[in-house]
């Protein structure tokens, strides 16, 4: 019954790549077309960006929309504080939760897989929970619309332990071993043995976070009060609400301006992602 001519089994193979590639095709174009119609529509007269049926390329097209948004706001400020932030929260990230996830996945102490359970467990609990709480923590602090106030809450993650210690799992403990006998300190072994060979996950979270960071609107806007403290998406919110200007073509020039950071992040760690994804989960 199961039985297929080899030209047969050949033919399925074939369709079932097809299908594949298919549907990961239509999933790169679904994702792909909404930014390409973004940058297109900041390249419109205003009268285009409106115009039925939609033209999808205005020509002229308005190189000068881009200066243009760029000159209406502080965007310059708001560029500023977007990478300060997500600098302070990526790099404070990496840090404090590798080490973190070293002590999970190195030591073992009585009780750490309940702590680690009970870390877990912080995933399941959403951020409009702990929002009011946060607020009124940073009030207390006097941080609030400033740097430390935007950085410090993001500064560590149950996902980003989570993340490296299922990879730092799969580190062979013979490694660490050979380095005690050899007379390393901890803090050594963790520098110079498990941080190198943890570059790929490393790598991959810190986009994840630079990517979080960068377009966070929630977290900003009950820390920000002043001009001078926004962020780009609490920048792009305020250009949308007309407080500036009131022009589409600005606008998604405006977005444009969120988008290339990541996107050049992303093109420089490209290279440790789909590996650090792909061996991040090994170990449970």
């Amino acid at each position: 019954m199961g039985f297929l001519w080899p030209e047969a089994r050949n033919v399925a193979v074939r369709f079932g790549r097809f299908i594949v590639w298919a549907v990961i095709l239509l999933g790169g174009l679904a994702m792909t077309v909404p930014f390409l119609w973004m940058v297109l529509t900041s390249l419109k007269t205003d009268a285009d960006a409106f115009a039925m049926p939609p033209k999808v390329v205005s020509w002229p097209l308005q190189w000068g929309n881009w200066p243009a948004a760029w000159g209406i706001a502080p965007f310059a400020r708001f560029f500023f504080n977007s990478l300060v932030v997500s600098i302070g929260v990526t790099a404070g990230s990496l840090f404090l939760n590798s080490l973190a996830a070293f002590g999970f996945a190195k030591y073992p102490f009585k009780g750490r897989h309940f702590v680690f359970m009970g870390l877990l467990g912080t995933l399941m609990i959403p951020y409009q929970v702990t929002m009011i709480p946060s607020f009124l923590l940073l009030k207390q602090l006097a941080w609030l619309d400033s740097y430390q106030g935007l950085v410090v809450p993001g500064l560590a993650s149950a996902f980003g332990i989570f993340f490296l210690r299922q990879y730092m799992m799969t580190i062979p403990d013979d490694y660490l071993d050979a380095a005690r006998i050899d007379g390393a300190s901890e803090y050594a072994i963790y520098g110079r043995i498990v941080l190198p060979l943890a570059k790929p996950a490393m790598a991959t979270l810190a986009v994840f976070t630079f990517l979080g960071a960068w377009n966070d609107f929630l977290g900003p806007l009950i820390v920000v009060k002043s001009d001078e403290m926004r962020t780009l998406p609490l920048a792009i919110s305020a250009l949308s609400a007309g407080h500036y200007v009131m022009s589409w073509p600005l606008l998604m020039a405006g977005a444009s301006f969120v988008v290339i950071p990541v996107l050049i992040v992303y093109l420089l760690a490209q290279r440790y992602f789909v590996e650090g994804i792909a061996l991040g989960g090994l170990k449970g």
